[in-house]
């Protein structure tokens, strides 16, 4: 049988796939937005108005980091898991599409998804908690950041799920890894500086810990040191690609 390319039909059968995922639709798209909110209006009240605005847009930029993180480490990976245990990849290669084909339709797809879920968030904070604009070298460095993060999150959870191939496993493992990363990145309100030795090691490892620290300080202009940020994301990238690598060894044998 031919191997059948990219379609339309696909492209709108894994879209619809994705956004029926009720776990994207409340993590990814309301929780940011009214975690966000929320944050502002109750827990900074005491803060003095010389910091309100940098404050805020801390609030703005840790939260955003939540959409790529629920989107595709938590929703693809558990979404994916259960595929794998009804065979469904299976069955779409009997109809001609190659694993290849699926997984490339299935990160455009996720890719899509965080962009709507992207625009929600801005928009909805910058109408409700007036945040600073910022200089768009700032804007353009955190929207690349984030769609670095999507393109390898989606590798770790598709390693993930493609390793155990059932849904429970996948998704103890994806989940401890999500919380791991908001309580030692500071999206629980404790910054990384502030962890015990051991564990801020562990958080600068990650490049989210950059992100929510970091890029407020240069939101409306200013220099940055990348270095850290960029080996971080080296280092997650890599971690993503062994993962995966050893799924897809496994996956080979098994076969």
């Amino acid at each position: 049988m031919p191997t059948k390319r990219w379609n339309q039909k696909l492209f709108i059968y894994e879209l619809r796939n994705t956004l029926g995922n009720v776990f994207i639709l409340v993590f990814g798209i309301l929780f940011p937005i009214i975690m966000s909110i929320l944050t502002v209006k109750v827990f900074l009240q005491g803060v003095p108005e010389s910091m309100l605005a940098e404050t805020k847009t801390g609030v703005f930029i840790t939260m955003s980091l939540i959409i790529p993180m629920a989107t595709v480490l938590i929703g693809y990976a558990a979404t994916y898991s259960q595929e794998l245990e009804k065979n469904i990849p299976f069955r779409m290669k009997m109809f001609g599409y190659s694993d290849k084909t699926l997984l490339l339709v299935k990160m455009v797809c996720y890719l899509a998804v965080m962009t709507i879920s992207l625009i929600l968030f801005t928009v909805v904070d910058y109408a409700v908690l007036d945040i600073p604009v910022p200089a768009v070298k700032s804007a353009l460095i955190l929207i690349v950041s984030l769609y670095l993060l999507v393109c390898i999150l989606f590798l770790l959870a598709h390693g993930i799920a493609l390793y155990f191939k059932k849904f429970g496993p996948t998704y103890a493992i994806t989940m401890a890894f999500y919380f791991g990363i908001m309580i030692l990145c500071g999206m629980f309100g404790v910054m990384p500086s502030q962890l015990p030795k051991v564990l801020r090691f562990i958080a600068y490892l990650f490049p989210m810990s950059y992100i929510s620290e970091d890029f407020a300080g240069f939101w409306q202009g200013g220099s940055y040191n990348f270095v850290p940020f960029i080996q971080s994301m080296i280092f997650l990238a890599a971690v993503s690609g062994l993962v995966l690598f050893l799924a897809l060894r496994k996956n080979r044998r098994t076969s």
